[in-house]
């Protein structure tokens, strides 16, 4: 059982007699971000059991266009979201009630849009007319068109900061800020409140026997490469706690550079706690894992993957107090997509979607040629 999902919650336990309600909720789950968990949470609170199905690329290729992860990393960000009980791969593109009496649901659940098929047509016509449709509310501040835009503000050798290089001829459309900011979690029009984290938090303490783990990083536009990690690092105890530390914004620009992170702090953090690896975050951790913050949440294990450990401000090592404890392990999980990669994966893609094409005509560089372009997220 995995301690941070719902099956064996007292919540099922307390059904009874009474026949469970089964939620159906599909989508394509492109870029999974704390949005579609948002939905997916809600879905999950409208009844007792939820399937959430995956569409496949074909099908999201042929409706909106080609996506960026392949339907088997989607399968898997799903999965690893704590409110979805059950995933069906390959779920039709159009929701049908066959659909849903093939997998005994009551009713279906979608945000509070439109979802067209390529001839224009309503994917949950058919459900809405039988009174098998529910509705829950989007989260504002986030889409994935969004995320794309905000990547594609970023130019194609982003990360070179050469004189010759286009990031130096395009800097001026990044944003300026005095104190080197990142201009990206600037774009975010998202407002956290206590009452997000608490619907997003688990709210469950160690209990005796638990591996109190620690691992920290950025977990920026939170993906495939994350949940690998996790799940690996959840894998080697018999107990584990996690608890993940994230660190702020500017502390994520001084060591990943002026373009990142892409998401803020509120954003990330909300992304890590919608994972069903994880038990605790810790929200703004110091970038050094010291001698106070292993006493204070008594860890037990520190944890890193195989991407490089840069040194702290003073030129010391972040993890020097773990090591000396011997409590230090390199994860490998197999997996090293990295944020980068995502980045990448998108400036590459002029094709990306219907959806997107507009943005990626307006963020090319040279193409639009105004500074203020940004301000269309």
């Amino acid at each position: 059982m995995i301690r941070n999902g719902h099956s064996g919650s007292s919540a099922e336990r307390e059904l009874g007699s009474r026949r469970p309600v089964r939620v159906w909720c599909d989508g394509c789950f492109d870029m999974v971000h704390y949005g579609h968990s948002n939905q997916l949470r809600q879905a999950r609170a409208m009844g007792d059991y939820l399937i959430a199905g995956v569409h496949t690329d074909e099908e999201i290729s042929c409706h909106k266009g080609p996506p960026v992860f392949t339907q088997e990393e989607r399968y898997k960000m799903v999965r690893a979201i704590k409110w979805v009980d059950e995933i069906v791969p390959g779920a039709p593109y159009v929701t049908t009630l066959e659909t849903l009496d093939k997998y005994n649901c009551d009713f279906c659940v979608h945000g509070n849009d439109i979802t067209l098929t390529v001839d224009g047509k309503d994917t949950y016509e058919e459900v809405k007319t039988a009174g098998r449709y529910r509705e829950c509310q989007r989260t504002q501040g986030v889409s994935t068109t969004d995320l794309v835009g905000r990547m594609l503000l970023m130019t194609k050798t982003h990360h070179s900061v050469g004189v010759n290089s286009d990031y130096q001829q395009h800097r001026d459309n990044f944003g300026k800020d005095a104190r080197g900011c990142s201009p990206w979690t600037g774009v975010s029009q998202f407002l956290q409140t206590s009452q997000k984290i608490m619907q997003f938090a688990s709210g469950k303490e160690p209990e005796p026997g638990d591996t109190i783990i620690y691992v920290a990083g950025a977990f920026d536009l939170f993906h495939i490469g994350h949940i690998d990690f996790l799940e690996k690092v959840h894998s080697l105890a018999p107990k584990p706690y996690i608890i993940v530390g994230l660190h702020f914004d500017q502390e994520v620009n001084v060591y990943k550079g002026k373009n990142y992170p892409i998401m803020n702090i509120h954003e990330r953090t909300l992304s890590v706690l919608a994972c069903r690896y994880v038990s605790e975050v810790v929200i703004g951790a110091p970038y050094a894992v010291t001698a106070d913050l292993i006493d204070h949440f008594k860890v037990d294990m520190v944890y890193h993957g195989k991407t490089e450990v840069l040194p702290d401000k003073d030129g010391s090592d972040p993890y020097a107090e773990p090591k000396r404890r011997g409590i230090f392990q390199t994860v490998d999980s197999g997996n090293s997509l990295s944020t980068d990669d995502i980045v990448q994966r998108i400036i590459k893609n002029r094709s990306l979607s219907r959806d997107h094409s507009s943005l990626l005509m307006v963020y090319e560089p040279g193409a639009a040629g105004d500074p203020g372009a940004s301000n269309a997220l």
